[in-house]
C-alpha cells in the first residue's frame, strides 16, 4: 500500500491532487489524451492511454525519452492483459502469484491488439504489469491498458513522491495524483519466461528468490538488444558524481550509508536503513539520492549494500546511476522506465 500523502500543491506550474479527489480528473484526462503523474507502489509513472498514438508520442516528449526504448503497459486484471498479449503457461502462473504487485512480464503481442506502435518501440512483445492501486483503477475506468515509464526526465533520477515529479516535469503533465510516498521504491523487475525458465531483463521489486519457488532462472542473455525498459547502461543518475561501495567519504562528497556505522563524513549524510533493512533502504534510495544531489555536494559517495534479496535491485541502480552520472557530465544520458 501506498503511505498517505503529506502535502499538495507545491508547486503553482504542476496540478496537484489527492487520489480521490482527483479520480474523475484524470480519468478524463486519459480520455482526452493527456498525461498524468500516478503512484504506483514502485515508483510514480507518467501515465497515457496506450491505444492512443498522439498521446503515447507525449511520454517520449515530455521525458526525452529515446523511441527506440519500449514501454510498460499497465492493466487491471490478467483478463485485460491477456487481450494485449500471448501467455505461456509459465507467464500466467506468474501472474497469478504475483499479480497485483512489482513483476512486469514480457511477452508475444497478439496480432489484434489495439496499442500504439509506440509503445513496443517495433518490437514483436510487450512489457504488462498489473500495479497495486490507483493506476490499475484509472485502467479499469479506461477500458484499455495505460502507458507509464517512470514520471521523470530522461535518465534522472525515478520519483517516489508527487513533489519530485512536480519539480522534474513541472507544465509537461496535466495532472499528478499524490498517493504519498511509494510503499516498494525501486522500479517492478520485469522477466520473459523461455523454455520453462524464468529470464530476469531488469531486477525489481520482487526478488530472484521469489522467483526461484515458481521456476528456475534462465543464465542471462547476453544479446545487447533492447527488450524492455531500465537495460540501458546510463539510468537513475544525479547531476553529481556517485561512487559505490565506498569506504571513506571524500571532501566535498556527501554520503549515502547503509547500516549502523556510517563513514565518518563532513558533508551531508543520510542513511538508507541505519538497521540495515534493505527493503528499507529500497524504499529510500531514490529520494536520498534527490536530498544529496540538491544538497550542494561534489559528488556522492556510497557505502556497500548487500545484494541479497532487493538489495540486488538497489546495486543495479546504483551501476547504472554511477554510470549515467559521469555520462552526464559529457551530455550522453540515456533513460530508464
Amino acid at each position: 500500500m501506498l503511505h498517505r500523502p503529506a502535502s499538495r500543491y507545491v508547486k503553482a506550474m504542476t496540478n496537484i491532487m489527492t487520489t480521490g479527489d482527483g479520480f474523475e480528473q484524470a480519468a478524463r484526462i486519459l480520455r482526452e489524451g493527456g498525461l498524468l503523474g500516478v503512484p504506483t507502489e514502485t515508483v510514480y509513472g507518467l501515465a497515457a492511454d496506450a491505444c492512443n498514438a498522439t498521446a503515447v508520442a507525449k511520454i517520449y516528449a515530455a521525458k526525452g525519452r529515446p523511441d527506440f526504448n519500449p514501454l510498460i503497459v499497465h492493466v487491471d486484471s490478467l483478463k485485460m492483459a491477456e487481450e494485449l498479449a500471448v501467455f505461456d503457461p509459465l507467464s500466467r502462473r506468474l501472474a497469478e502469484e504475483f499479480w497485483p504487485g512489482p513483476l512486469t512480464l514480457v511477452l508475444p503481442l497478439r496480432g489484434d491488439a489495439a496499442l500504439a506502435p509506440s509503445v513496443t518501440a517495433g518490437l514483436g512483445t510487450v512489457a504488462l504489469r498489473q500495479p497495486i492501486g490507483v493506476l490499475a483503477e484509472l485502467a479499469s475506468s479506461l477500458g484499455t491498458g495505460i502507458a507509464a515509464p517512470s514520471a521523470n526526465s530522461s535518465g534522472r533520477i525515478s520519483p517516489t513522491t508527487a513533489q519530485h515529479v512536480a519539480d522534474d516535469l513541472e507544465d509537461r503533465v496535466d495532472l499528478v495524483l499524490d498517493g504519498g510516498t511509494c510503499a516498494v521504491g525501486v522500479e517492478s523487475t520485469i522477466v520473459k519466461c523461455t523454455n520453462g525458465k524464468i529470464n530476469i531483463l531488469r531486477t525489481g521489486g520482487i526478488t530472484a528468490d521469489q522467483l526461484t519457488e515458481i521456476a528456475p532462472l534462465a543464465e542471462p542473455e547476453k544479446s545487447g538488444k533492447i527488450e524492455a525498459p531500465g537495460q540501458l547502461l546510463a539510468h537513475y543518475a544525479p547531476d553529481v558524481p556517485l561512487r559505490m561501495n565506498a569506504h571513506e567519504v571524500d571532501e566535498g562528497e556527501g554520503q549515502l550509508a547503509f547500516g549502523p556505522a556510517p563513514l565518518h563524513s563532513a558533508g551531508p549524510s543520510l542513511n538508507l536503513s541505519p538497521t540495515g533493512d534493505v527493503a528499507e533502504a529500497a524504499r529510500n534510495l531514490f529520494a536520498m539520492m534527490k536530498t544529496l544531489d540538491s544538497a550542494g555536494v561534489a559528488g556522492i559517495a556510497v557505502q556497500p549494500v548487500p545484494e541479497n534479496g532487493i538489495g540486488a535491485a538497489i546495486n543495479d541502480r546504483l551501476r547504472r546511476a554511477a554510470h549515467g552520472s559521469q555520462s552526464s557530465s559529457n551530455q550522453s544520458g540515456e533513460d530508464h522506465g
